[in-house]
């Protein structure tokens, strides 16, 4: 019986430091600090070495810098969300008439800066572009990310000023955790862009943990799960339940989605889950042969390219048929 009690008091203390260590990887994957000389790396960038530490003690991630500006006119714009944090946005306006104005939001641990490329593609189309840096990034406002969820916010913010200016036609464009965020916050805020363009959003919050804990060679379950969890406990919100897969089927306008066949960040069943559940009878999957969790614009620009003209102009013929019917 006292070998019994003790097994159980030994098994209860594990389980308790097994807790807390979880809690404290999901304290330092969500809260950056500052270091503008700091260059985050992925881990399947780190040694063995590095891996065993971020393990054990978590991985320290500074805030994303911005280091490249647009070589185009812009504005700056300052947004404020409902708990007064400053969000920064550049407002890059078309060369001629507009044909309509895309947003842009990036990835985790990215910021505005690095999606430049998409956004002179899509202004040498003759778009306005609007590129946004969510909370914790960039030179917006906050040390703490929710990885998608509290982000949210931020799309209805760019989406109400872009309206609030008097532009029609608009795209929402994100990458991972930026079309995650669009995900939630179409149906959420009962946006209506025109259309939305999403590139490697991850289908759960916990998938993408997981591949996170696949990533230090962890097992995902129940690692992701347990993660996720004191995540959302130390954030307020029920992390489990943040599922962009399932907030698809929400959406009824036209949708381009797509994914890098070498992605390790973003699963194929999660892409093809959210394809399956997208409401909308317009909607298009591309699939990047020779691209991982990447900027696509970059790494396969051709095919991008021929994927976003085939899209936008494939919109504007059907929106130029309903006006004349």
């Amino acid at each position: 019986m006292k070998f019994l009690k003790r097994s159980l008091r030994v098994c209860l203390v594990l389980f308790l430091i097994f807790n807390i260590i979880l809690a404290f990887h999901a304290w330092k994957f969500t809260h950056f600090y500052d270091d503008t000389g700091h260059v985050n790396r992925r881990p399947e960038q780190m040694s063995a070495w590095e891996k065993t530490g971020l393990i054990l003690f978590g991985v320290n991630l500074s805030k994303s810098s911005i280091r490249n500006w647009p070589e185009a006119p812009y504005k700056t714009i300052a947004l404020h969300t409902h708990d007064g944090l400053r969000i920064e946005g550049w407002w890059i306006a078309a060369q001629q008439p507009a044909k309509g104005t895309v947003i842009l939001f990036h990835g985790y641990g990215s910021n505005k800066g690095a999606k430049l490329p998409e956004a002179m593609y899509f202004r040498g189309l003759g778009y306005n572009t609007f590129l946004v840096d969510f909370r914790a990034h960039g030179n917006s406002d906050g040390y703490t990310c929710s990885v998608g969820y509290k982000e949210a916010e931020e799309v209805k913010l760019a989406y109400d000023y872009v309206k609030s200016c008097g532009y029609r036609n608009i795209t929402l464009w994100g990458m991972s955790m930026g079309a995650a965020a669009v995900l939630k916050a179409v149906p959420e805020y009962k946006l209506q862009p025109e259309r939305l363009i999403l590139e490697s959003p991850f289908a759960t919050l916990t998938d993408a943990v997981k591949s996170r804990m696949w990533a230090v060679h962890l097992p995902g379950t129940p690692f992701a799960q347990m993660v996720t969890f004191w995540g959302g406990v130390e954030q307020g919100f029920w992390a489990a339940g943040f599922k962009p897969s399932l907030y698809a089927k929400e959406i009824h306008l036209p949708v381009l989605l797509c994914w890098g066949k070498t992605d390790i960040r973003v699963m194929e069943h999660e892409t093809r889950d959210i394809y399956t559940n997208l409401g909308s009878t317009q909607k298009q999957l591309v699939i990047f042969e020779a691209s991982g969790h990447q900027s696509f614009c970059r790494n396969e620009h051709d095919k991008w390219a021929a994927a976003i003209n085939n899209f936008l102009q494939q919109q504007a013929a059907r929106t130029t048929i309903s006006q004349e019917q």
